[in-house]
């Protein structure tokens, strides 16, 4: 197998340290609009099967002759969501097959934002589902932790633990803290307030999927190894549109810990109009310059992937299943638990963003050996559960299963 990866951020940076561990590929290509982030990442791995070079995501021109040059069979994704359509385009003009961890955008409904839905996530990318299964080829997305894993659970739950299910729930909390700073988000503030503040999207099986107001129906949820109760509310996300179209569920929601004045801060934004990512026009040094608020916030943050040395605690990635088996009642968490201390001492990565790279590496392999394979555009619920928990485990990285 020969990888296309693009994005050596935080994610990017931690897809090489886990793939350099594995031997089901021949070259992995590291792209990024930073040429020095893309040549930082592959120096630190050390290995030959790795390449740095520049790439400007949004150019599906550049993208798929980078493609054809080294002969790549795949493309990773580990950009922001802004890039989807043009990486997956690109992808589909090469021949290549595809693998992301985010899907395409929603737009909000017009008039009805919190009760119908608008552009939902991935909607542009299903759209060109039979182009992709007519050439035979496959895009495999939300293939992160969140979604990804959690989809790989909830085809686990159907196939092996429940005869029925009643509600299938994501639920993602953490207790992690990040010493010096007031406000550090531990993964990408562009991708956080795009999923917070836009529409959460729910899912019924007699209305199909709807829309409801930003962290609306909170609830108390106690997360397991240690990090303990945590609020959570809904949020726009993946799995909501994607489980529904391979898992026979009556209900499915996904909601996220989020904390108090984490959700204050994402309302301040909000207000002042620092969420957009509409350009404004502001003063430069060398006249007017055109500037998206949202790529303002994110600027002067801290980068997320720098975090590590400064973060402690732990993050859980999980799927909360009700249902039955047997005739009886069953309600269960099936979770995935990353500690700080462990990713940074073993792979020198921070928790979140090295528990969001694992995933698309151990699909990447299950490709690579055959153990998964299919064509259109495939959500993780379309392919077996079973080989990649093994896998996941063998990684050396084991998931838990906890009776309510």
């Amino acid at each position: 197998m020969r990888v296309l990866l693009v994005g050596a951020g935080g994610v990017g940076t931690a897809v090489t340290r886990i793939a350099a561990r594995r031997p089901f590929f021949d070259l992995m290509v590291v792209a990024d609009y930073d040429p020095a982030r893309a040549e930082a990442a592959v120096a630190a791995v050390g290995d030959d099967r790795f390449r740095a070079e520049r790439v400007d995501a949004g150019d599906e021109a550049a993208v798929a002759a980078l493609l054809a040059r080294h002969g790549c069979d795949v493309l990773l994704n580990a950009t922001d969501p802004r890039f989807v359509m043009p990486l997956f385009r690109a992808a589909r003009k090469a021949g290549a097959d595809y693998l992301d961890m985010a899907m395409s955008l929603s737009r909000p409904h017009p008039s009805r934002p919190y009760e119908e839905c608008g552009v939902k996530l991935g909607d542009e990318q299903f759209a060109l589902a039979g182009e992709w299964e007519q050439a035979g080829a496959l895009a495999l997305v939300g293939m992160g932790v969140e979604p990804g894993l959690s989809d790989v659970f909830a085809r686990y739950a159907a196939d092996e633990l429940f005869d029925g299910i009643e509600e299938i729930g994501i639920r993602d909390g953490a207790n992690l803290t990040v010493d010096g700073y007031d406000f550090a988000p531990s993964f990408s503030i562009w991708t956080t307030i795009e999923e917070c503040l836009n529409p959460p999207v729910v899912y019924e099986r007699e209305r199909g999927w709807f829309t409801t107001a930003p962290f609306s129906e909170p609830e108390v949820f106690d997360f397991p190894d240690g990090i303990g109760p945590v609020e959570c509310v809904n949020v726009e996300h993946e799995e909501v549109l994607l489980v529904p179209r391979w898992v026979d569920a009556r209900r499915v929601t996904f909601k996220y810990g989020l904390g108090g004045e984490f959700i204050e801060t994402l309302k301040t934004l909000h207000l002042l109009g620092l969420d957009r990512t509409t350009p404004v026009t502001v003063p430069g040094a060398d006249g007017p310059v055109a500037v998206s608020p949202r790529d303002v916030v994110a600027a002067s943050l801290p980068d997320p992937a720098t975090l590590g040395e400064r973060m402690r605690g732990k993050t859980c990635a999980g799927t909360w299943v009700r249902g039955v088996k047997d005739g009886q009642e069953r309600e269960v968490y099936l979770y995935h638990v990353v500690d700080n201390e462990w990713s940074m001492a073993e792979y020198g990565c921070q928790a979140v963003v090295w528990q969001t790279a694992l995933n698309p590496v151990v699909a990447l392999e299950l490709l690579a050996t055959g153990a998964w394979s299919g064509s259109g555009v495939l959500g993780p619920e379309a392919f077996p559960a079973r080989p990649f928990l093994d896998l996941l485990t063998e990684y050396g990285s084991p998931w838990g299963l906890r009776e309510q």
